[in-house]
């Protein structure tokens, strides 16, 4: 089953379309990128894709189950979130390891929750995975951003969800935050959760994605495997703008040509 089959959906404010027709799939252990300019849509397709938005036409379903027809709040803690938008959304005041906690019910405080000793060393190991073993006793607000989306993404393994949403985690980070945060997120195995990342930049793309889609005016213009979409012609047209593309590694890099 595919963890997200999208299917002519179109999103509509105040009856202006900013995204679709669009058809996607997210198959069970597929790593994808999201790239486009700003305002191209990517967050609204994350947005459909994570059961936080209806589509106004269209088809969505998650993990089989179509948008609309079904109770979105049993398909919400099976899908981990990490974005700018989330940190923000949490208790500056709340210890870093309540913060991983709360993966497991997609909650934003633990109040109410139980964790049992079992819980608490599985937060505390996802922590250590992330490289923040240290930073299990201090509160949220104290952490550095770089270190926060390291802490999101704990979260969202906590869980053990099948779907993990990644929207420009690694805005406004350093180069030295922005590599830890692409180290911990490449961990794991292949046979891991799907996972969807929307970024502006190929620098930003971890070395274990499988797929990519390039999206412009709401629109994907093209998409399958990686090695496939991130081409100078898709990515110029994209972007607008004559681009050179490398790889060295598994990581994506680029530039405006000449």
């Amino acid at each position: 089953m595919d963890a997200v089959a999208i299917e002519s959906a179109q999103v509509r404010i105040n009856g202006r379309t900013i995204l679709g027709p669009v058809d996607l799939r997210v198959g069970e252990h597929e790593r994808w990128a999201l790239l486009g300019p700003n305002g191209s849509g990517k967050t609204t397709l994350l947005k459909l894709a994570g059961a936080r938005r209806q589509p106004s036409a269209g088809v969505v379903r998650i993990f089989g189950h179509r948008l609309g027809r079904t109770d979105i709040r049993a398909l919400h803690p099976r899908i981990g979130h990490v974005s700018h938008a989330l940190a923000d959304q949490l208790r500056p005041s709340i210890p870093v390891l309540d913060v991983v906690l709360t993966g497991r019910d997609a909650a934003l405080e633990p109040w109410m929750r139980e964790f049992d000793a079992q819980d608490r060393a599985l937060a505390a190991s996802l922590l250590s995975q992330v490289g923040c073993a240290d930073l299990s006793e201090r509160t949220l607000g104290t952490c550095s951003m770089g270190e926060r989306q390291r802490v999101l993404l704990a979260r969202a393994m906590f869980g053990r969800h099948d779907l993990l949403l990644f929207d420009e985690p690694a805005a406004g980070l350093d180069l030295p935050a922005r590599e830890r945060l692409l180290i911990a997120m490449s961990s794991g195995s292949a046979a891991g959760p799907a996972s969807v990342l929307a970024t502006h930049h190929l620098e930003e793309i971890p070395s274990t994605t499988t797929h990519a889609a390039l999206l412009r005016a709401g629109l994907i213009i093209t998409q399958g495997s990686i090695e496939d979409v991130l081409r100078p012609g898709a990515l110029s047209e994209c972007f607008g703008l004559q681009i050179e593309v490398e790889r060295r590694g598994g990581r994506w890099s680029a530039r405006a040509a000449g």
